[in-house]
């Protein structure tokens, strides 16, 4: 009787098979890229449409890349749970590069430390493509509380532990971390006062209800010039070309002290490598523009260009330094 034998592939042929499946993947990958874009592409701003600095960067981003790019980029809001719906709706997408998303810090580095049920790992489900540019934070007081350096705010604390208040535009966003961050470093004890929105928050702080405060420059501009306000110190690395002038709160001794917000461009995971490659080099061109840095020092921020593996890098020592603190000081979101 004959026997029909089951014939197993070999080593060599399930090689060759891998080799063909992988050699056609980057073959299309290669057409994607090299036709790309071939229709108009959405840029998720996940912040309300109006005035804020995230939808200003992110409009902005969306024409310079319709230009440069010679297909309409359009700039969509999808706002909500603090930036956290317009970046699930990114990571959920297509990783064809036709949908993008203006990625902050508040949802991407400190909002996995304060949700762990997001819905969606920003580090994972999203590819960084490339930084755009950095909003310093200051740190301001009312100027009737009397100084104007970040020692003499430490001494008063310290003299009066808990009696002075310190304001942010809501919990566990990065003013809130920026005044914790501060309490831990500066060994002190200060009230938080979470307000629904900067323009609530800056109200008291205009009026002395609260203290201090610690967000970016656009909102505090106006009022550092005409004196209701004093800046006390900024918190980046080097001092910053917005007010040289004013000292760093790490060289006023909380050295390394940094909180910032930071801007730029990402994909759903899994987009092709040559796309993002290609969106960086845009981004770079974008970032150097004369014009656009000038723009984006009117609105309080800084042109700052990451490629996609310095980005890549930089979402995970943010995130890793803004749950180093949220453990280290058990912070509650109220």
């Amino acid at each position: 009787m004959f026997h029909r034998r089951s014939i197993k592939p070999s080593l060599g042929s399930t090689l060759l098979c891998s080799f063909l499946f992988i050699a056609s993947f980057l073959s299309q990958s290669a057409i994607a890229a090299d036709t790309y874009p071939d229709k108009h592409i959405t840029l998720i701003i996940p912040y309300p449409a109006g005035s804020s600095t995230n939808d200003i960067l992110g409009r902005l981003l969306a024409r310079r890349l319709s230009e440069q790019l010679g297909q309409q980029v359009v700039a969509e809001n999808r706002p909500g749970a603090s930036g956290n719906l317009g970046s699930i709706l990114v990571s959920k997408a297509q990783p064809n590069g036709y949908t993008l998303l203006v990625g902050v810090a508040a949802p991407l580095s400190v909002g996995p430390n304060i949700n762990k049920n997001l819905g969606y790992d920003p580090i994972k489900d999203l590819a960084p493509i490339g930084m755009f540019a950095n909003t310093p934070y200051v740190m301001v007081v009312n100027a009737k509380v009397g100084i104007t350096s970040i020692k003499e705010l430490i001494s008063l604390a310290q003299k009066k532990p808990n009696a002075l208040n310190f304001a942010s535009s809501g919990s566990g966003g990065s003013p809130h971390l920026c005044g914790e961050l501060f309490k831990y470093m500066g060994n002190v004890q200060m009230i938080h006062i979470p307000y629904k929105g900067s323009a609530e928050a800056m109200t008291d702080l205009l009026s002395g209800r609260v203290e201090m405060m610690c967000t970016g420059l656009t909102a505090l501009e106006e009022h550092i010039r005409s004196g209701r306000l004093t800046a006390i110190g900024i918190a980046t690395a080097k001092r910053s070309e917005i007010l040289p002038e004013l000292a760093t709160i790490s060289e006023q001794g909380l050295e390394g002290f940094q909180v910032n917000s930071w801007t730029g461009l990402f994909a759903p995971s899994k987009t092709p490598q040559a796309i993002i490659q290609r969106l960086s080099k845009e981004l770079e061109k974008i970032s150097n523009d004369p014009q656009v840095k000038s723009t984006l020092l009117k609105q309080g921020s800084e042109s700052m260009y990451m490629d996609s593996v310095q980005l890549g890098a930089y979402l995970k020592s943010d995130t890793a330094k803004w749950g180093a603190l949220i453990k280290s000081v058990n912070m509650k979101t109220e």
